[in-house]
């Protein structure tokens, strides 16, 4: 009967999506602020100063007030505005949870104790109101980026503070430099030895292309959606594997 009600909850969370919401009247917003936090606070590595981020909170929260007042819409955005406007909402608020908490030592520390399978988790807090909508970090990633835009490499951009995820980008995403920016940040990703070891005979692969492996294979195989940016190339032939995810939180002060 528990596994019968666990199955449920899953079959639940993976149903249960929501909108995206739209604000009829707004314009592309402005990402110089959240900019200028990405460039004072995150080192050349990706790591994160969250103390830092603690002092400029009155400046985060000025950009949050700015996102959440602003929903996209499909008339006055374009897709490139929209795509950063949401990728730049999912890290900022990732930021503004962590400090809700800070310190802890991983994202997974926060939330309920008794832990559900894809329940109760960081990523299921409503903390966020986009719109008039009530939202959760899950809300943005899978029920928005995934699946409205398409675009495999939004999984290199999105932050989840913590060590194996791909690194935050000092800068803020914007409309007139997302394809560049998504590239540099697929090359960067697949290319650190940290989180993908690949050589002439193996493949070492973050746990992200496992998890996410119908993003990357939708119009090719996974070692060829790869080999589009890896300085090594991975033969048909060569075995791949995955690294377990290393959740530790991506401050600074410890590495």
């Amino acid at each position: 009967m528990k596994h019968i009600f666990y199955i449920f909850l899953l079959l639940a969370f993976v149903s249960c999506g929501i909108a995206s919401p739209k604000q009829e009247n707004t314009k592309p917003i402005s990402h110089a602020t959240f900019d200028a936090l990405l460039k004072k606070h995150v080192n050349k590595d990706g790591w994160v100063n969250y103390e830092g981020f603690k002092e400029d909170r009155a400046e985060l929260k000025k950009y949050l007030d700015l996102i959440q007042n602003n929903a996209p819409n499909d008339k006055t955005w374009s897709k490139e505005d929209r795509l950063a406007y949401w990728i730049n909402a999912y890290n900022a608020f990732t930021i503004e949870l962590i400090l809700q908490y800070y310190p802890v030592e991983s994202i997974k520390d926060i939330g309920s104790k008794i832990q559900i399978p894809f329940v109760n988790t960081p990523w299921d807090i409503k903390f966020i109101k986009i719109g008039g909508k009530e939202m959760d970090l899950n809300n943005i990633e899978h029920s928005i980026l995934r699946k409205e835009f398409n675009e495999p490499r939004i999984h290199f951009a999105v932050n989840c503070a913590s060590y194996s995820c791909p690194v935050l980008r000092a800068e803020a995403y914007t409309g007139a430099k997302i394809d560049q920016q998504l590239k540099e940040q697929a090359i960067s990703f697949i290319n650190d030895e940290r989180r993908n070891k690949i050589t002439s005979t193996s493949a070492q692969l973050s746990k992200l292309f496992d998890w996410y492996s119908g993003d990357f294979t939708k119009n090719k195989s996974l070692k060829d959606f790869i080999n589009q940016f890896a300085k090594v190339k991975i033969a048909d032939k060569t075995k791949v594997s995955y690294i377990d995810y290393d959740w530790r939180l991506n401050d600074s002060k410890d590495f």
